[in-house]
């Protein structure tokens, strides 16, 4: 199946079913796991490796997800177990059961970054929103009505998704090997989406594992948190985009996190980079006159944004109009509501 605007290709027309896995290239399954939430799903992979298998990413912990893994252990996975876990970043639809799988005889991988971010998230559990949050908040605008409703709900918590995860763990590094799945894989890391992404590049056939650093025909979010209010993930992703495109070649088959298994990622990345270049362009036009993080949907997102969207849209603008700050393409002041507000130059 092809795009044929994009020119980006789908050799598989259809995900698996839940339960069920397809096999993408010997010893390579793809695996799909619900998620209870707009995007609806997240993909993950089983590399054979002889008398056991390697993981790649696990879904959210919860009882419906265990019992579909545990069908997919019974069955395509053939009863042999899973020794080892690599995590590709540290969100939850990504590491949710990886201490499950630990706790059943797995060791865990994944990039240091990702390893403390996500033990320092099961640690940090909150019954009500902190301060400095709601201050977060309404430094970007945040709706009234949605800044009161978080202000007296219990906020997420990555344990209500997330078992909890070891104290050791094998680092991944940029720029070293790792053998899964009969081959040797180059580890190469993204930034943007989450902090020292890990990706993986085949060097005995066409295969890359991108997780959510290479997708196709969705946009990976971009967000800015209370943890680190001044970053500037755009940028990051920007770079990342750059270093990883001299190796990417059009016959490349890229699993991702989700969506369908893709070829073209020269093209891919290519979009990747042209997508948030113009929306930079278009926000900076919209910015014309001041406006915070949160009134700046619309050249953004170009279509309206619900409930269930808003945390996502709202961490993304403030991302944007923190790239265009930061490299001083706009001004930034305090409205009397206490928003920044934002103006081009």
């Amino acid at each position: 199946m092809a795009d044929g605007v994009s020119g980006i290709s789908y050799p598989f027309d259809a995900p698996p079913e839940q339960g069920e896995a397809i096999t993408v290239a010997p010893g390579v399954l793809w695996m799909r796991l619900p998620l209870p939430m707009a995007l609806d799903h997240v993909n993950v992979y089983a590399l054979d490796d002889g008398d056991s298998w390697t993981v790649i990413d696990t879904g959210f912990a919860s009882n419906s997800t265990r019992k579909i893994w545990q069908q997919l252990l019974d069955g395509p996975m053939a009863g042999k177990p899973v020794r080892r876990v690599v995590v590709t970043h540290h969100h939850p639809d990504h590491v949710g059961l990886a201490g499950w799988f630990i706790e059943n005889g797995a060791s865990l991988s994944m990039p240091r970054t990702g390893w403390l971010m996500a033990r320092m998230l099961t640690l940090d559990v909150q019954e009500a929103t902190p301060d400095e949050t709601l201050a977060f908040y309404k430094r970007a605008g945040m709706e009234p009505p949605e800044f009161e409703r978080r202000a007296t709900e219990r906020p997420f918590n990555f344990v209500d998704c997330v078992t909890p995860l070891p104290l050791g763990y094998h680092r991944l590094i940029d720029g070293e090997t790792i053998q899964m799945g009969g081959r040797t894989w180059d580890i190469r890391m993204g930034d943007g989406h989450a902090p020292e992404h890990a990706t993986f590049w085949s060097r005995d056939d066409n295969l890359v594992i991108g997780g959510d650093q290479l997708l196709p025909s969705i946009s990976a979010n971009l967000g800015v948190y209370p943890t680190e209010p001044e970053a500037d993930p755009v940028g990051d992703w920007l770079t990342s985009c750059e270093k990883l495109a001299p190796f990417a070649k059009d016959d490349q088959l890229v699993l991702g996190g989700h969506k369908l298994p893709f070829t073209g990622l020269p093209l891919r990345l290519d979009q990747m980079i042209g997508n948030h270049h113009s929306a930079l362009l278009r926000l900076r036009k919209y910015l014309a006159e001041p406006r915070s993080a949160a009134e700046c949907f619309p050249p953004l997102f170009k279509r309206s944004i619900g409930p269930a969207e808003y945390g996502l849209a709202l961490v993304e603008a403030i991302a944007h109009v923190n790239h265009l700050h930061q490299n001083g393409q706009v001004t930034r002041t305090m409205r009397s509501d206490g928003a920044w507000v934002f103006q081009a130059k």
